[in-house]
């Protein structure tokens, strides 16, 4: 078998899991993508960050990337993970119980999207920290925005369960 053979496999691959994804998360699945490729680009900013404030502060130790923060940072992403399924999970419970109750229920992973969403942001907003920490100007206005929408999903989650979201 020749590199060719096995890039078009690896094609195909990836293919058959993103309609895998898609079939069964529907809206879900892009969501899920996009949140992983941002984690993975804030973890990589970050280390980024880190080596470069490290050699703009030699002598602190408070400086410069570790092995404990880029563990505490793979456990916190994995907890994004865990609460996306928690999320999940009681989108599945809603409705099945409505269905069991006799109610049509039309919220099909609403819970998981808003969760998802509010993740995308708040990765959104570390990798802009991370830029602004490795010396990229980061327009003030794009923070901004990035957190007015945030803001505005903890506010449709907050009313989708009842309540104002504070």
């Amino acid at each position: 078998m020749n590199a060719r053979h096995l890039i078009d496999g690896a094609r195909v691959l990836i293919a058959g899991v993103a309609a895998w994804i898609s079939a069964k998360l529907g809206a879900l699945g892009p969501l899920l993508v996009v949140l992983i490729l941002l984690m993975l680009v804030d973890y990589v900013t970050g280390m980024w960050a880190s080596k470069i404030e490290a050699v703009d502060h030699p002598d602190d130790p408070a400086y410069g990337w570790s092995s404990a923060k880029g563990a505490k940072g793979i456990a916190k992403k994995v907890g994004y993970i865990c609460v996306i399924t928690v999320a999940l999970a009681t989108d599945y419970l809603i409705v099945t119980i409505g269905a069991e109750m006799g109610f049509s229920i039309s919220m099909h992973g609403a819970l998981g999207m808003l969760v998802c969403a509010w993740y995308i942001l708040n990765e959104l907003l570390s990798v802009t920290e991370n830029a602004g920490r490795m010396g990229a100007p980061v327009p003030e206005w794009l923070v901004k925005y990035i957190a007015a929408i945030k803001s505005k999903v903890d506010a449709q989650g907050g009313s989708e369960a009842g309540h104002d979201g504070k």
